[in-house]
């Protein structure tokens, strides 16, 4: 049975509505999900065919206006009009929450600027849903897409890396095998969980030891959410190399991978799996 309400449309309160909608399994909607949404003067959306999906599921007709991240500063004059005209305006991203790596943020700084009310209507949450069966942490820092720039990521994982909490990431498939190495270099000796199509009929997890992780032989599909785990703790780490071990590196880096010789010093002398990593890939260059 559909839920829905026995009562004509109510009259909400004027202001905008930033509305969480389902990451996959469209039952995961909630009831006052669907009263916001029906009872809304206009919904902004991302993609009109995907939001048309969830309303015509649950039997809501509404104005629809689409809002991504290419028109979204464009349309920002007209929507705060309608605002101001004591209407009540819901935003939907195709999946989870607007301004949340998602299309939102303009319109909730416009909003602020006009002194007009703002009111979050939870929901499902990629971030959520992923680090409740990571089993890592519970202290998380959630960083979203990463930039295009190879830069960029390389000097925002650096200062990641020094974080001591969960890490959770997005990524398209397409870019997954272009992170993982630089996940290997900067989270070495710690753990990572893969979430893929969360919610839907093939979702998927999978667990590594990050310094295990090997690229994909075929590309992905579906949106991805992966977390990182906090650092391992251990009051017998060395993070120093003397300089016998650098000696020892030198010597095996032409005949073993840099995999092996991690996990041997490591075993061998307990030294951060990092430092070792790094130092391979200096004697390599």
């Amino acid at each position: 049975m559909i839920p829905h309400s026995d009562k004509k449309k109510n009259k909400l309160k004027p202001g905008l509505y930033v509305v969480s909608t389902p990451i996959g399994n469209l039952r995961d909607i909630s009831l006052r999900c669907l009263d916001i949404l029906r009872d809304s003067d206009t919904i902004l959306c991302e993609d009109t065919r995907v939001a048309q999906k969830i309303l015509s599921r649950y039997d809501i007709k509404a104005k629809l206006v689409s809002n991504h991240k290419f028109n979204e500063k464009r349309n920002l004059p007209k929507i705060i009009e309608i605002l101001k005209k004591n209407k009540s305006v819901s935003i939907i991203s195709d999946a989870g929450t607007p301004s949340v790596s998602d299309p939102g943020n303009l319109i909730v700084l416009e909003c602020l600027k006009n002194n007009i009310n703002i009111f979050p209507i939870p929901g499902p949450s990629a971030v959520t849903s992923a680090i409740s069966i990571s089993g890592f942490g519970e202290r998380y820092y959630f960083y979203g897409f990463f930039p295009e720039k190879e830069k960029n990521i390389k000097n925002d994982l650096n200062e990641l890396s020094k974080i001591d909490a969960s890490i959770i990431f997005f990524i398209s498939p397409n870019k997954i095998n272009k992170i993982i190495i630089h996940l290997k270099k900067y989270f070495a000796g710690r753990k990572i969980l893969i979430c893929r199509e969360m919610t839907k009929v093939y979702e998927e997890y999978t667990r590594y030891d990050i310094d295990d992780l090997e690229r994909y032989e075929s590309t992905l599909k579906g949106e991805i959410t992966i977390v990182v785990s906090n650092k391992k703790k251990s009051d017998n780490i060395s993070n120093n190399l003397e300089e016998s071990d650098k000696k020892k590196i030198r010597s095996m880096i032409n005949k073993n991978t840099v995999k092996d010789i991690v996990n041997l010093l490591h075993k061998e002398k307990n030294i951060s799996k990092k430092k070792i990593y790094d130092f391979c890939i200096e004697v390599k260059k």
